[in-house]
């Protein structure tokens, strides 16, 4: 476009100005073509006349929009020109403390001269993974694309630092090693990145020194190539190094320093380990006191040197060479110490015994005379004879120095080597980043050799780097295929063939060293001869004939030829090397070897003059003495930069260009005439210049309609974007050169995009005068309306007042009336009253007396009745007892006569034989019986002894009360008797009582009187007292008004106070739990490692068989898993061998000890057992013999009795087998279907046979040892005739029970048998005789047991509760009959008979109990017989099914409620099946497909219903090997899918339902208050695993730290498009322009993440969470988590992204927030704390939005950011950036003003928040309302094997 659209009225230039460089003015007039000036306005206020060049007519430069000053990049500015870089270099850097700017590819770093918090491990992780153009411009964005382009690109980097000394050249590289280090870590165990940062602090304290500009300047030049694996990971550095300058070593200016190293030592000499170096002060040395300033503010270089120490340790150069190095560092001071005199003119000396040259040769172990010697003289060779030649003493002066120089240089070279070893290792390197950390240009008043190599390197970068540029431009328009025109730049090779090419400026000082009379004066004029009319860059100065001019490309340098030759040459006395060779310290020694043994690995040797030594390997084919002198350092620094260039020219580039704000080293303080100086020098302007030769401006397509949509009108917006932008900008801008269209952008020239703003502005302005006008009408309406209404408002109240003032007066009138009205009226009912209270009070007096002498009389008779009531019934309850007592005596009499007579009885009877034959009868049978039953009975009895005991306590303590009682109404009978006597002496009192009363009724009508008259007086006393009570009162509620006041502060101070200390003791716990939780996440990475070198192990080292691993489980058992317990099982000692060889000896030695002690107790074991089983070989060979010895005659009726229960017990099984084959049979055919008639019938049947089966089998077993019993009774008798019982048979009575009373009680049994036998054979004499009685008793019980089948026939046929209750009734009623024949025939027996009824009754109630427990076991095998049932296939014919089998088809499940209720809710498993359990349950399971339609929670409850039934069997081992097996298949299952959010979710919900299902059947109360009566019988009883719930409890914090972290991978891409990228609220913020480093779009493309991204994302987190059963509690603690990252997250990269802090961008962000809240409000989750963790975010966003510019709006900030710092708040004033003109920039002072306020606050200075944080979690107890025994497990889970208890 026409200037005469730009320079308008009101358009801002630059116009050039001496002192400020360039500065801003206005123009007040238009420009037309024919004028000659400009008319302009300074800011200031100044009118002036700018001048324009007639000829070129150069028109001023103008003013970028306010909007693009500030930008990030400076390609983005719309006008590329010098005064727009400076200038927006300015304002980022003094106004927004910003010291990084993009200018293109180069990243300009101005130095702040002040420590800045943007370097933490914080801000490394915020700039990790990012795009470059997507964070504010930093070091570490560099050198994450650096980072980023070798892994992606396969192609290794260089990042050089160039500038100039003091701009920050070391640290930026420091920072960018140290980004390095952090992001990628080591390969390998060594810590490499730890010694390539440990390698800095060597170098600074070596080749670093304090200049007039710099505290700590490099003086030489160094490349450090960082290598990496494949994996992108440190493995190694190697360094080069150039220009060392060892001039320093000997001279150094006004305000400088010699290197660190040097006052280091000084400063440590006082340490004892360094008096053996005789150092002192830094002031009584020549080399460290010349520049008068030894010592550097705030720097103790005394920690300096232990931390060079360090370093030196760290690389691995051990104690003994370090004091070897700082023995020749010692020495260099020594040496500049050493005095040397003239002898004459011609000729010097060293005085003897000089003590620094003594101290010297001691030191460096070199002969004095020979050191001497040879600094005062010099050889001379001749073709046939060698002569000495003595120094003057200027000359042995700078030999001297020289010589120092050289040792230094020796030595630098020497550590630059062992550095470069200790970082280089074996691992084979994949790529490598290059640092180059190099001077800039430099140019002084006096320029010698060492700026001419400086900038003749400066040079050769500044070509590379231009080329740099052209490729990258020609690249980006090649892409976007739009027509490629030449962009001419500035082409320095010119000026580097004249300092390099043939016959050049180098190549001529090279001919002129070699000439034998060269000097600087002939080499001059040769130069002036060869370029001055050749060479446009050559000149000469016109007031010298020794020096020349080059036209470098940043600017005239003047070269004073003086000193070349000689600093090219680097010449060093040989005889002064060949002494220190033959020196008798090997480090000397080592320094001076040969030249492929004492170089670098970079090849290089330094040289000795300036700054210039630099050398290469020479040819080995040269003679040795003169290795060191053939080339000179002008050809060896040019091969070595030959080298530098072809290495970063097989690397991709990146700058970072170092400028230096001014000369004194103030803060944050910008010198524009320095600044444009190093601008110009550094090729910051030339990259701007390429720029806009170019199209400097890039838009997308998206970006261009998303800023511009406001230019266009509605129906030029089209569906394809591309061509709506095409048209609007041919229709806004008419010259189509000013623009291109690309591929996917348009690029526009310089101006272009300036000039579309102003329309934008233009456009967006009339806009607002619109809305002002519309708005300035409305509220000018408004405010007519208000007056009108307010006229109105004032009319209505006036009149409203004068209607008031009459009602008034009416009102008063009628009052008037009406007081006098009821002023009469209260006259007369007071009269009234007083003759109404007279009358009263004479009718109440005349009636209180009657009633008084009624009451009396009634009072009488009533005590009358009472006395005559007690009396009688005395009388009748004396004829009572004495009545009783003659019955009961009668009685007595009775009761005595008829015992006597029965006792008479049952003696006669107890003297007969047949008393005991009865007595005997049934005694055989039920010998055994007895024997099982006294157990039960002595257990009763001691119940119910303690019963009685109880029962005791209760009626002692009953009988306690009742005799109180007793006393108490004993007491009162007494009183009674006392107030009777008293009645009447109380008639009596009584009538005294009447007398006095006549005489106090006279009294009283006199005190009547008087009391009248005292009443009135009281009257008016009470007015008065009232009068004064009312004050009182008012006093008392003032006081009480301040006491509550006082006391509702009080309480406010008290709730406050505690509150605090709540608040303060919750922070503590947190903080304390975070700790112990952070201390578990550290045992976790720690275990991972541990396995990861194990596994590592395993692949590198092959092992036979099962290899044994240990256990990760961190209880005190753990080393007793069930790995390393099967493991042991199946490899023993081999495996643990195994084991041991890849570990360390500490763990080595553990694991043997261990495999010791196992196998003593395993052989241990084996001997018991041995004992064991050879001590039962020996009892069973004893007890076969007695066996066989103890049957005798009864064998043959045992096997009758058990061949009959035998075949009973065949015809059982035969029944049941029939019944399941019918019922599979039905089934079949569909008509024995569960719940069916025929089906419960034949499950009765089934149940019936079963339980008949165990009663067959356990009378077997009783009968069994009944007949062995009596057998061994019987053949003791008869082998030794004797009543002696064999000590055997009491031995088989010790083995046979363990408790003494059941020993004893059978040896009572015994006696009892004892008896019987003898009994028997007093009976055999009159056996004869009873015989025939006998056989009609044995028909008598044929009958009887005829009869006892048919019943037991009838009871089959029963229901076994039906057939107890027949059983139990018939035999009462044979009882009863049997007594009652006996009491019919024979009264004297009917004692026996309740005896054996008494029995019998016995013998029932343990049959029942017996039926009982047969019942539930029964019941039991029911419920198994069900599940078999239920689970029979088809797999089987009838062919193959033999009566006792089952046949399995497919049926239904069996479900019997009735039976149910016995499940104890336990699962039993065979030890062998713990591996298959974990490996199904846990290890196999996948809850995206199994588990997702389980009850929540459903593993848990497997494993704690196995775990219970471990603890039944009270099975220590069993419960420990199921407990750690899951812990480790746990840790196992969650390393391998860790990152599976689906997995760690559903794990961490069983973890925690199994700690819950611990801690709730635990039995401790705390926990059982919730539970049913059925859950707390299914509490564990044997064990206590309060150990083992703080080890689940530790894994459950481990998996919620997993938890989270697969939480915090997933959302972190998404958070910083979705809540600050993306634009929720389309079309609020526009697209500003962007400079080449491209920020990511705010416009949602596909693939994008928005804000609806997030919140699925976050629903989906809640549904599976919810879906797998977490607690609700927890669920809280994650959502708070979750909300925490999202806001730290953003809250950060807001932080650091100057392009989002603006006003519209903080209506998103609230905007954003207000969704999440929503979201939390639908879940119901408003009250866990995740909104407060937004509150900086918001805050952030407030202060985005808020007014910031009067102090009132400072104090509403300050009190609105609770929840920001004062650092982040600052920071985000700084940054904050208008998108549109109409927006205003936060001033400075406002922003001191803030700080100011802030100042006060105690907090923390880190900016950004710790995303890394994670809350201490809490796991609430949770219990279960789910019953146990209602679980039901899947045959998906394939665990058929586990059987339900």
């Amino acid at each position: 476009m026409a200037a005469l659209e730009l320079y308008t009225t009101r358009a801002r230039v630059w116009i050039p100005d001496v002192e400020e460089v360039w500065k801003s003015a206005e123009l007040i007039k238009d420009y037309k073509n024919e004028d000659t000036s400009l008319q302009l306005t300074l800011e200031d206020g100044t009118n002036i006349e700018h001048k324009l060049d007639p000829k070129k007519k150069n028109l001023p430069y103008l003013r970028n929009p306010d909007i693009l000053v500030g930008e990030n990049d400076l390609t983005a500015l719309s006008y590329l020109h010098e005064p727009a870089v400076l200038h927006n270099l300015k304002v980022r850097f003094i106004d927004s403390k910003l010291i990084y700017t993009y200018c293109g590819i180069v990243l300009v770093a101005i130095n702040p001269y002040e420590p800045l918090p943007i370097y933490g491990t914080d801000i490394i992780n915020a700039y990790s993974g990012q795009n470059m153009g997507d964070m504010d411009p930093h070091i570490f964005a560099v050198a994450e694309e650096a980072y980023k382009q070798m892994a992606r690109d396969e192609r290794n980097q260089s990042i050089i630092v160039s500038g100039e000394s003091g701009a920050g050249k070391t640290v930026s590289a420091k920072y960018a090693m140290r980004y390095f280090a952090t992001v990628s870590g080591s390969a390998s165990e060594a810590n490499v990145e730890d010694k390539v940062l440990a390698s800095n602090p060597i170098m600074e304290a070596i080749g670093n020194a304090k200049t007039t500009r710099n505290d700590n300047s490099s003086r030489f030049g160094k490349y450090i190539e960082i290598g990496f694996d494949t994996r992108y990971r440190i493995i190694g550095a190697n360094m080069r190094t150039y220009l060392l300058e060892k001039s320093r070593v000997v001279f150094q200016a006004d305000e400088e320093r010699n290197y660190h190293i040097f006052y280091q030592l000084c400063a440590s000499s006082h340490l004892p380990e360094f008096k053996i170096l005789k150092l002192s002060s830094a002031n009584d040395f020549l080399y460290t006191r010349q520049g008068r300033s030894p010592v550097i503010e705030g720097v103790d270089d005394t920690k300096e040197l232990s931390t060079t120490r360090n370093a030196f340790t760290l690389l691995g150069i051990n104690e003994s060479y370090q004091m070897g190095l700082f023995q020749v560092l010692a020495a260099i001071l020594h040496l500049g110490n050493v005095e040397i005199k003239d002898r004459d003119s011609d000729s010097s000396l060293i005085p003897p015994n000089n003590p620094h040259l003594m101290a010297f040769c001691q030191l460096v172990g070199v002969a004095y005379p020979d050191m001497s010697q040879w600094l005062c003289h010099r050889k001379l060779k001749t073709a046939t004879e060698t002569y000495v030649k003595p120094l003057p003493r200027l000359q042995a002066t700078n030999a001297r120095d020289a010589l120092s120089k050289h040792i230094y240089a020796k030595l630098f070279n020497w550590i630059v080597e062992h550095v470069n070893k200790a970082l280089i290792t074996n691992v084979k390197q994949h790529s490598f980043i290059g640092v180059l950390d190099i001077y800039g240009f430099e140019t002084f008043e006096i320029n010698s050799f060492e700026q001419f190599c400086i900038n003749y390197a400066n040079e050769k970068l500044q070509q590379q780097f231009n080329m740099h540029v052209f490729k990258l431009e020609q690249e980006e328009y090649m892409k976007e295929e739009i027509p490629w025109t030449l962009i001419d730049f500035y082409d320095n090779q010119p000026c580097i063939n004249l300092i390099e090419a043939k016959m050049g400026v180098l190549d001529l000082l090279d001919e002129e060293c070699k000439m034998p009379r060269g000097s600087d004066d002939s080499w001059a004029q040769k130069l002036y001869n060869t370029h001055l009319k050749t060479c446009s860059l050559f000149q000469k100065p016109r007031m010298s004939n020794r020096a020349f001019i080059i036209q470098h490309f940043a600017d005239k340098v003047e070269y004073q030829c003086e000193g070349f030759l000689e600093k090219n040459k680097d010449t060093v006395n040989e005889e002064q090397i060949n002494v220190l060779k033959a020196s008798k310290f090997d480090l000397l020694v080592e320094l001076f070897q040969d030249e492929e043994k004492a170089t670098s690995p970079t090849g290089q040797v330094p040289g000795t003059g300036g700054r210039t030594r630099l050398s290469i390997k020479p040819d080995k084919g040269r003679d040795k003495s003169s290795k060191e002198h053939k080339k000179t350092v002008g050809c060896q620094f040019r091969n070595s930069l030959q080298m530098l260039m072809e290495t970063l020219n097989a690397t991709t580039p990146h700058y970072v260009r170092c400028i230096k704000p001014n000369d004194f080293k103030l803060a944050f303080s910008f010198d524009p005439k320095r600044a444009v100086q190093q601008l110009r020098a550094c090729g910051v302007l030339e990259t701007i210049r390429i720029s806009a030769a170019g199209f400097p401006s890039r838009w997308t397509y998206q970006e261009f309609f998303s800023r511009y949509r406001v230019l266009m009108k509605q129906k030029d917006v089209l569906a394809d974007k591309k061509l709506t932008c095409k048209n609007v900008l041919e229709k806004l801008v008419q010259d189509q050169d000013k623009y291109q269209f690309g591929k996917t952008k348009i690029f526009f020239r310089a101006g272009q995009v300036a000039y579309l703003e102003k329309l934008r502005a233009d456009k967006l302005r009339a806009a607002c005068i619109r809305i002002q006008k519309t708005i300035r009408c409305w509220l000018a309406r408004k405010k007519y309306l208000r007056k009108r209404s307010a006229a109105i408002t004032i009319q209505r109240f006036t009149r409203g007042y004068q209607a008031r003032c009459l009602a008034k007066f009416l009102r008063r009138t009628q009052a008037a009336t009406t007081i006098q009205k009821y002023q009469r009226m209260c006259v007369e009912r007071k009269r009234y009253r007083q003759k109404q209270a007279a009358a009263l009070a004479m009718q109440t007096i005349l009636r209180a007396y009657m009633a008084r002498q009624k009451y009396q009389a009634l009072l009488r008779e009533h005590k009358a009745v009472i006395i005559q009531k007690h009396v009688r019934g005395w009388l009748a309850r004396c004829w009572y007892k004495r009545c009783l007592y003659s019955i009961v005596y009668l009685q007595c009499c009775i009761r005595r006569m008829k015992a006597r007579r029965e006792l008479k009885k049952l003696k006669i009877e107890a003297r007969s034989v047949e008393h005991f034959k009865k007595l005997n009868k049934g005694m055989e049978n039920k010998i055994m019986q007895l024997q099982r039953k006294i157990d039960e009975q002595n257990k009763d009895s001691r119940s119910l002894n303690e019963k009685l005991v109880s029962l005791e306590n209760s009626y002692s303590t009953e009988s306690e009360k009742m005799r109180g009682e007793l006393g108490r109404l004993r007491g009162a009978e007494e009183d009674a008797k006392n107030k009777t006597n008293q009645v009447s002496s109380l008639l009596e009192e009584l009538e005294k009582l009447k007398k006095e009363l006549r005489v106090t009724q006279q009294e009283k009508k006199t005190i009547e009187d008087w009391a009248q008259t005292y009443r009135d007086e009281m009257e008016t006393l009470v007015s008065e007292l009232k009068d004064q009570n009312g004050s009182l009162k008012k006093e008392k509620d003032d006081l009480n008004r301040m006491i509550q006041e006082q006391s509702q502060q009080m309480t406010e101070k008290m709730v406050r106070s505690i509150a605090e200390e709540t608040q303060q003791l919750e922070t503590d716990l947190n903080e304390e739990r975070s700790r112990y939780q952070n201390l578990l996440s550290e045992h976790l990475r720690l275990e991972e490692k541990y396995d990861d070198l194990k596994e590592a192990l395993s692949s590198n080292v092959t092992k036979p068989g099962h290899r044994r691993t240990d256990s990760t489980h961190s209880s005190n058992e753990s080393e007793y898993t069930y790995n390393s317990e099967y493991a042991e099982l199946e490899d023993g000692s081999r495996a643990a061998e195994d084991v041991t060889r890849g570990i360390d000896t500490s763990l080595t030695l553990k694991l043997q000890k261990r495999l010791t002690e196992l196998e003593q107790e395993k052989q241990s074991l084996r001997n018991e057992l041995e004992n064991k089983e050879e001590q039962f070989q020996r009892a069973r060979a004893r007890d076969d013999v007695e066996f066989k010895k103890a049957r005798g005659a009864e064998l043959e009726y045992e096997s009758l009795k058990r061949q009959e229960l035998e075949s009973e017990n065949k015809k059982l099984k035969h029944n049941l087998a029939e019944m399941r084959q019918s019922l599979l049979g039905n089934a079949a055919a569909n008509s024995g279907a569960p719940g069916s008639p025929a089906y419960k019938v034949l499950l009765d049947q089934l149940n019936t046979s079963c339980e008949e089966l165990d009663v067959r089998k356990e009378e077997v077993l009783i009968l069994r040892s009944q007949l062995v019993s009596q057998k061994e009774a019987m053949h003791h008798k008869d082998e030794k005739g004797t009543m002696t019982e064999p000590s055997v048979f009491v031995d088989d009575v010790s083995k046979l029970k363990d408790s003494d009373e059941i020993k004893q009680a059978y040896i009572g049994l015994k006696d009892t048998n004892r008896l019987l036998e003898h009994q028997l054979q007093t009976q055999r004499r009159t056996h004869d005789n009873e015989v025939e009685t006998l056989r009609g008793e044995l028909q008598s019980v044929k009958e009887e047991n005829s009869r006892q089948q048919q019943l037991l026939a009838q009871n089959l046929q029963l229901p076994p509760e039906a057939r107890i209750e027949a059983s139990l009734q018939h035999e009462i009623t044979r009882l009863t009959n049997e007594n009652l024949e006996l009491m019919a025939e024979d009264p004297a027996a009917s004692r026996e008979a309740r005896v054996a009824i008494l029995r019998r009754m016995v013998d029932l109630m343990e049959q029942l109990e017996k039926q009982d427990r047969t019942i539930r076991k029964l019941k039991k095998q029911l419920k198994v017989y069900s599940k078999r049932i239920g689970e029979m296939g088809a797999g089987q014919t009838e062919g193959q099914t033999s009566p006792g089998q089952m046949v399995e088809e497919p049926i239904h499940p069996v479900n019997i409620p009735r039976r149910e209720k016995d499940f104890q809710g336990m699962l039993e498993y065979k030890r062998e099946d713990e591996l298959k359990l974990v490996k199904n349950l846990i290890l196999e399971l996948k809850p995206r497909g199994v588990a997702v339609n389980l009850i929540p929670g459903l593993p848990a409850y497997i494993l704690f219903m196995c775990l219970r039934h471990a603890d039944y069997l009270n099975d220590d081992q069993k419960v420990r090997t199921l407990l750690t097996s899951t812990i480790n298949s746990i840790k196992k299952i969650l390393k391998k899918r860790g990152d599976d959010f689906e997995t760690v979710s559903f794990w961490l919900s069983n973890t925690c339902r199994f700690l819950h299902c611990l801690k709730q059947y635990s039995g401790d109360e705390a926990f059982m208050k919730h539970n049913s009566s059925r859950q707390n019988e299914h509490c564990l009883s044997n064990f206590d695993l309060a150990e083992y719930r703080q080890v689940i409890s530790d894994l459950a914090i481990q998996i919620y730290q997993q938890l989270i972290k697969c939480m915090e991978n997933i959302l972190q891409p998404m958070i910083v498009s979705g809540m600050l990228e993306h634009e929720t609220i389309q079309g609020v913020s526009g697209v500003k322009p962007t400079g080449l480093r491209k920020r990511t779009s705010s416009i949602a493309d596909e693939g994008t993440y928005t804000l609806d991204s997030i919140l699925r994302q976050l629903n989906a987190f809640h549904s599976t969470m919810c879906q797998h059963g977490t607690d609700p509690e927890l669920i809280k603690q994650v959502v708070k988590q979750q909300f925490y990252i999202i806001g730290a997250v953003t809250l950060n990269n807001l932080l650091l992204r100057k392009d989002m802090c603006s006003w519209s961008k903080g209506m998103q962000i609230r905007y954003n927030v207000s969704q999440l809240e929503e979201w939390l409000r639908d879940k119901g989750l408003m009250t866990c704390g995740a909104k407060e963790t937004l509150e900086p975010l918001i805050q952030a966003a407030q202060l985005l939005q808020v007014k910031k510019k009067t102090d009132e709006d400072a104090e509403a900030i300050c009190s609105m950011c609770q929840a920001l710092t004062t650092a982040q708040i600052v920071k985000v004033l700084n940054l904050y950036t208008p998108v549109n003109e109409f927006e205003e920039r936060v001033s400075v002072a406002f922003i001191r003003t803030i700080q100011t306020r802030l100042r006060d606050r105690c907090e923390s200075p880190q900016l950004l928040m710790d995303t890394k944080m994670i809350y201490p979690v809490t796991f609430p107890f949770n219990p279960s309302s789910l019953a146990l025994e209602t679980i039901q497990i899947p045959g998906s889970l394939n665990l058929g094997f586990l059987t339900r208890v």
